[in-house]
């Protein structure tokens, strides 16, 4: 008798199920559902074996995914304020690039140009001005921009630099005070592409003037707080941008501000989703293609390599509890223990005695 007719015999309501019930795979939301039943009166004898579907047990490499929308653009917006008292007499356009040096806007017909720095100015900067990394944000522009005499950038505002800035201030025929006030430049962390310009020709120069990003395309990523901890900066992840196109990316920065959205419609309550902005740029970008698309953007949560997969539709869940395959060996079958893993695109991760690579296994699927 085999162990398969014993199992029969012995439990007549036994219930074998071709797959979990209800199991949730991580990041696809996949769930599988089916149910096997073996039982008969006292009377019968055990059924007739029907044809089963055998899938083969394989060493292989799984990788369990989880897939979130993106919007490849060229990130947030960000506020540009003038701060140079008079009128606006020139504004750029939507769409424009400003670089290094060049005006961001024109108060009473005099530019105000960009620089580039990670720190805005927020003094007087001329002779007697104390040591500050400010002064080195200042010395490094007027160098890239062919105004040097001062040497090696570094924090301290020297003779030289007062005549550094005063050639630059001669080259845009503005009074050539030597001395940089905050009003006099815009400081960005690099080339600016504008965006929306909310002021207006013949407005006051200072307070809001426009919205810009960078100049480099981005996908942004707005990730649930509690998925917050599948992105780090710096991981890889795979890009679908519409149109089907497959490029690669890496995770440049990962928001800390925590934004509200109002959840799928018709969601219980309608509660907030709390999120954050994750940054993701496409590592090269010109295969991007596009200015705004769409993104798929698919995360590896999990990795194994080397291990034994079967299809999630031979896992068996036992009435008794655990879990188990069934192994078809010619004309006979064998149950063996399984301890299942990670679960990825239709198979699952088993390891077990008695199982080994190249067995066929009953499946559903």
């Amino acid at each position: 008798m085999t162990e398969i007719e014993q199992v029969r015999r012995s439990r007549r309501t036994r219930w074998l199920l071709a797959a979990l019930a209800g199991v949730a795979v991580l990041g696809t939301g996949a769930t599988v559902v089916v149910a096997r039943v073996a039982a008969g009166s006292a009377d019968e004898g055990p059924p007739a074996a029907a044809p089963v579907e055998t899938a083969e047990v394989t060493r292989t490499d799984l990788a369990e995914q989880e897939t979130m929308d993106g919007t490849l653009g060229y990130g947030a917006e960000r506020e540009i304020a003038g701060r140079k008292p008079g009128t606006i007499t020139w504004l750029p356009s939507a769409g424009d690039v400003v670089d290094r040096g060049k005006p961001v806007y024109k108060v009473d017909d005099k530019p105000v140009p960009l620089f580039y720095g990670s720190i805005p100015f927020y003094r007087d900067l001329g002779e007697g001005a104390g040591n500050g990394p400010d002064v080195k944000v200042l010395e490094e522009n007027l160098r890239d921009l062919g105004f040097g005499g001062f040497g090696k950038p570094d924090e301290k505002f020297t003779a030289a630099t007062a005549t550094a800035v005063r050639k630059w201030q001669k080259s845009l025929k503005l009074e050539e005070t030597g001395t940089l006030t905050p009003a006099d430049v815009v400081v960005d962390t690099g080339s600016l592409r504008v965006g929306t310009v909310s002021a207006k020709l013949g407005g006051e120069g200072t307070g809001p003037l426009l919205k810009g990003t960078g100049t480099e395309r981005v996908v942004t990523v707005e990730v649930e707080v509690a998925k917050q901890g599948l992105l780090k900066v710096g991981d890889k992840v795979d890009l679908s941008i519409a149109g089907g196109k497959q490029v690669k990316g890496t995770v440049t920065a990962v928001g800390n501000e925590v934004e509200s959205d109002s959840g799928e419609e018709g969601a219980p309550g309608g509660q907030d989703k709390p999120k954050v902005a994750v940054t993701v740029k496409p590592d090269d970008p010109a295969t991007a293609g596009f200015d705004s698309a769409p993104v798929e953007v698919v995360v590896t949560t999990g990795q194994r390599e080397g291990v034994l997969a079967v299809p999630v539709g031979a896992l068996l869940a036992l009435a008794e509890g655990g879990y188990a395959v069934e192994v078809v060996e010619g004309a006979q079958r064998r149950l063996v223990a399984v301890d299942p893993g990670l679960f990825a695109g239709g198979r699952v991760e088993v390891t077990g005695d008695g199982l080994a690579e190249g067995n066929k296994v009953v499946t559903t699927s």
